[in-house]
């Protein structure tokens, strides 16, 4: 059933549980006791998104488990559309832990073997005119490590027809890959299908073997992407087009947890992107809702207002001008 209206933001990829420690500094074998939120990078990004206000639906997969129920029924709870996460018997929901050393030692291991369902999306499932007609559709690189996934994400794009605000997040996780090599080869053929790509530079070598920010940028740009986005940690972020260049420095907080940081930005380059918002303050604002996420242990479940991300990024835009 497609939508009645089309959606502001329709994301596809990874949707899970996160089990945190709730003791900072630790190993997981010394931890205590854990807190259970909702996960994955496209999960988080949707409920950053909505969040912020926008119409968010998701395209996943998840078990057909009890950890399943709680990723439907988690991404509803947060203001996101749940209609298009399908569940999968085959495989469990994946389930995700970490090790939290601030302020920038944060482990990840994946419990996705030898399968997920949210990679396990295929072609004929997929809403096409929703896609078509969402104001933006985000995908990640992790969607192409395997099929049928891959194939649905190729599908998709051919859908959507490179239209304005379609989004590759470069999020390139190593564990999910056969090889380096590999990943480079489907990431080089998505970019195809792109207007905009972001990523920190790492994942801009495997993209386009670069990680000068500028050079990687303009290897997008290259490939046809019409917006490049580079984060550079605490040299802050670089956002380049054909016409212009910005770059933006970071936002200084304490940080308890900098693994759900990157799923804020997203949420709110999106928001700026939708709302054609400049360069600089998308990228501004976005920096602050990542740094609010940083400071607090959860990701979806973080996720800032409107009022918590202007008020940081007008903050620091006060502070550039004083300096």
């Amino acid at each position: 059933m497609s939508p009645a209206e089309p959606f502001d933001v329709l994301a596809i990829g990874r949707s899970g549980v996160d089990v945190y420690p709730l003791q900072v500094g630790v190993g997981l074998e010394d931890v205590e006791s854990f807190g259970k939120f909702l996960g994955g990078s496209a999960a988080n990004v949707t409920v950053a998104a909505a969040r912020l206000g926008n119409r968010a639906a998701l395209i996943s997969g998840a078990g057909d488990d009890p950890f399943g129920n709680y990723v439907r029924t988690e991404l509803a709870r947060l203001g996101v559309d749940n209609r298009y996460v399908t569940v999968h018997a085959e495989y469990p929901t994946p389930v995700t832990f970490c090790e939290i050393f601030p302020p920038d030692h944060f482990p990840l291991y994946f419990y996705r073997k030898p399968s997920a369902p949210d990679l396990q999306i295929t072609a004929e499932e997929l809403d096409l005119e929703a896609v078509r007609t969402a104001r933006l559709y985000w995908s990640t690189v992790t969607g192409l490590s395997e099929e049928p996934s891959r194939s649905a994400h190729f599908a998709a794009w051919e859908a959507r027809g490179r239209a304005p605000l379609t989004v590759l997040d470069l999020d390139y996780r190593p564990m999910f890959w056969e090889s380096p090599a590999a990943a480079t080869e489907q990431v080089q053929r998505a970019l195809a299908h792109v207007t905009v790509a972001v990523g920190n530079r790492e994942e801009c070598e495997i993209a386009v073997g670069e990680t000068n920010p500028n050079k990687a940028a303009d290897a997008l740009l290259d490939l046809g992407v019409e917006l490049a986005i580079v984060k550079q940690g605490p040299r802050g972020v670089l956002g380049k087009t054909r016409r212009s260049s910005v770059t933006v420095a970071p936002n200084e907080v304490d940080v308890v947890n900098g693994l759900g940081a990157g799923d804020a930005f997203g949420g709110s380059l999106i928001h700026g992107l939708l709302h054609g918002w400049p360069m600089e303050k998308t990228l501004r604002y976005a920096n602050a809702a990542g740094a609010i996420v940083a400071s607090r242990l959860e990701c979806s479940t973080a996720m800032p207002t409107a009022a918590e991300v202007a008020e940081l990024a007008e903050q620091s835009a006060v502070e550039a001008v004083n300096v």
